[in-house]
């Protein structure tokens, strides 16, 4: 079965990716940064206000994960988990505004101003040294990422493709960018210093806003799915669905209604046609024990709401085809 209970470890292990990334980012930012001062290369001043972005997003992310821990109260009575997600969110706009803006004012001002540098020597060492930082917080980013999806029973694009965490996806997403970007200034460099045109120093320093514009609005398509509140696992739903018809108390199921409000939290509405036989007592005691016996058995579901419905009831069926292309409850 695919979506199992919240992760402590995985809670931590999004912790030092986090850390690793801001560490390493902070340490070639400003090795990009000297090495663009001394040089004079736009695309390594571009690849310094890259790191200043991915550092800027690593504490961003690192606060939603801080106050997305929060318990639930009288104002936020499903808790804060979605926190997570609206700091994921600033973080994109972090990206953007200081890496892919710098990036193209420096890049269009290099090809203007046409002036050209005798050391770019020296950004071909501090290029590697960063290759090699910036690979280290790659590997563990795609570490902590091959362990959710064992956990998650999933493959690697269909988590990619409906993310839960969006730390995970947001380091993954910034340390990748971070090795093109480097490439790309490296070829930049090289052939700015091979032809002495700096257009194309300058040139490699818009694509590099180009990339950090394709990382930022990724990032924020995948937040704004999660804010607006995206269903759970589709395997989770049809467990769910195929158990609760089992229950001798249930008739049919006829609607399931899901939200993400965590990482590892979901909020369920169980909309079930309870049989004919039941007392009021009856179901009351059959609700608490289906209640007890979902949370047992799927320890992410946070929020859990049975309500009595019927099977006959066609505009309701019709709501359920037009959100899951089929009725979930069978025909009288």
């Amino acid at each position: 079965m695919a979506p199992v209970g919240s992760s402590e470890a995985s809670s931590g292990e999004s912790n030092v990716t986090v850390l690793l990334a801001l560490a390493a980012n902070i340490g070639v930012g400003l090795l990009k940064l000297a090495a663009g001062l001394i040089s004079g290369s736009a695309s390594l001043l571009s690849e310094a206000a890259h790191s200043a972005g991915d550092s800027t997003t690593e504490i961003f992310l690192l606060t939603g994960q801080k106050r997305s821990q929060k318990p639930a109260d009288r104002s936020h009575p499903f808790g804060y988990g979605k926190e997570r997600y609206f700091w994921s969110v600033v973080a994109a706009g972090a990206i953007f505004a200081s890496g892919a803006a710098f990036s193209f004012y420096q890049g269009i001002s290099t090809i203007l101003d046409g002036e050209t540098s005798e050391l770019l020597w020296i950004n071909y060492p501090v290029l590697a040294l960063c290759a090699v930082l910036e690979g280290t917080s790659l590997r563990q980013a795609v570490k902590q990422m091959e362990g959710e999806t064992r956990r998650l029973s999933t493959t690697l694009t269909q988590y990619l493709r409906t993310p839960r965490d969006p730390t995970v996806e947001s380091v993954l997403l910034e340390d990748s960018a971070a090795i093109v970007g480097l490439v790309i200034a490296a070829l930049g460099v090289g052939l700015h210093q091979v032809t002495g045109s700096p257009t194309y120093d300058g040139a490699a320093s818009i694509a590099i806003g180009v990339l950090l514009l394709f990382v930022s609005g990724t990032l924020a398509r995948a937040c704004k799915t999660l804010l607006i509140g995206q269903q759970a696992d589709p395997r989770l739903i049809r467990a769910v669905e195929a158990w609760l018809e089992q229950q001798p108390e249930v008739d049919d199921v006829v609607d399931l209604l899901t939200m993400l409000t965590g990482v590892d939290s979901v909020l369920l509405c169980a909309r079930v046609d309870f049989a004919d036989r039941e007392s009021g007592s009856d179901l009351e005691e059959a609700c608490v024990r289906l209640d007890l016996q979902m949370r047992e058995k799927w320890p992410i579901l946070d929020e859990i709401f049975i309500q009595p419905a019927s099977r006959s009831d066609d505009a309701m069926r019709r709501r359920v085809e037009a959100r899951y292309g089929r009725a979930l409850a069978d025909e009288v």
